[in-house]
């Protein structure tokens, strides 16, 4: 058992379903070497307890003629203003209140250039930001693991 109550079992059914979440619960036991039965259970207990949180569809933004993602820092301001800002802006798709320089980390996605200059303007005119336009990206959603399997594959163990 890890240091949040999974066992191996629970660990490889979270991995499973963040591989693909619209695996059947026959198809999971399998995977897993357990019955339906006790897997559905297993994964209701993940659901209730809060570790699962739901089940989403990856979008391709880029297929939805957002051309263009970017990494915004903002700078310190009043929290609940940028919030509002926040908010009010579709195309930030996540947003982190971070330590440092900077209070803010926005996602954007936009289409073009001006698109960018538009979606920034309203933050730029509460503080000072800093953006980056994404070339690539190396790994996205990559699956959550306990801090215990993730040792325990550091030292071979799986």
């Amino acid at each position: 058992m890890s240091e949040v109550g999974l066992d191996q079992h629970d660990e490889q059914i979270l991995s499973e379903l963040q591989s693909d979440a619209r695996i059947t619960m026959a198809e999971l036991g399998r995977r897993v070497g357990l019955s339906q039965p006790a897997v559905t259970e297993r994964v209701r207990k993940l659901e209730t307890s809060g570790i699962i949180t739901g089940y989403h569809a990856a979008v391709d933004p880029v297929r939805l003629g957002y051309s263009i993602r970017a990494l915004v820092r903002v700078g310190r301001f009043d929290y609940n203003r940028v919030i509002k800002c926040i908010e009010a802006t579709p195309e930030v798709i996540n947003a982190y209140n971070v330590t440092g320089e900077h209070s803010w980390l926005l996602e954007i996605v936009v289409t073009d250039v001006g698109h960018l200059d538009q979606v920034l303007r309203p933050f730029c005119s509460l503080t000072d930001t800093s953006t980056a336009v994404v070339l690539n990206i190396a790994r996205q959603c990559a699956p959550v693991s306990t801090p215990a399997a993730v040792q325990a594959r550091r030292n071979g163990g799986g």
